[in-house]
């Protein structure tokens, strides 16, 4: 990428300057590389999560990504996902996105934990790919206040999170983000 492209496209999209990690098939640590970098050309494998939100009744919270985001942008989300930084453990990540995103404070849950991992690649339409070691990460709100964050959700809906795992065919119109939908699908918990 050239320096004037990248400047352009830092300008475009604020975390386009921010360092991602990169890592092996087994999500071992291969040093950090730029955030856009990983996402455009043939993409680069590194580090991510998704944390799928829940109600004390089981539903899922689905976020609709904003309609800013470069990738998936409108796609709907259960609920957050994100990139950890050098340094960050996937739940101090995750706290961090949660309540950047939707407002929520570590003590509106006690058991967030990581589920799952999975990697997956995929491509967004011209504008870049997703190669990701994808840790998925569970949480029950004990207290549901929310405070979105335009910028980053466009929409949330509650859904009953059985009912949408077994019939994901049924929620086709919400156009699902594909790193949730492999979360799901592989989700026996």
């Amino acid at each position: 990428m050239s320096n004037a492209a990248a400047d352009e496209a830092t300008e475009l999209h604020k975390n386009a300057a921010q360092d991602v990690i990169a890592v092996d098939s087994d999500d071992n640590p291969e040093g950090t590389v730029n955030r856009l970098d990983a996402h455009t050309g043939d993409g680069i494998r590194h580090r991510a999560f998704t944390c799928l939100v829940f109600n004390e009744e089981g539903q899922l919270l689905l976020a609709q990504r904003a309609p800013n985001k470069r990738l998936w942008d409108t796609h709907w989300d259960g609920t957050v996902a994100s990139h950890p930084v050098e340094g960050q453990s996937q739940e101090e990540a995750t706290e961090e996105r949660l309540e950047e995103e939707l407002g929520i404070t570590p003590d509106q849950y006690s058991d967030l934990r990581v589920t799952d991992k999975f990697e997956y690649k995929r491509y967004y339409e011209n504008a870049g790919l997703e190669w990701e070691v994808c840790a998925v990460l569970k949480v029950t709100l004990e207290d549901t206040s929310l405070d979105p964050d335009e910028d980053e959700i466009a929409g949330m809906l509650w859904v009953d999170y059985e009912h949408l795992h077994d019939h994901p065919e049924w929620y086709r119109q919400l156009r699902l983000c594909p790193w949730f939908e492999i979360a799901m699908r592989r989700d026996f918990e």
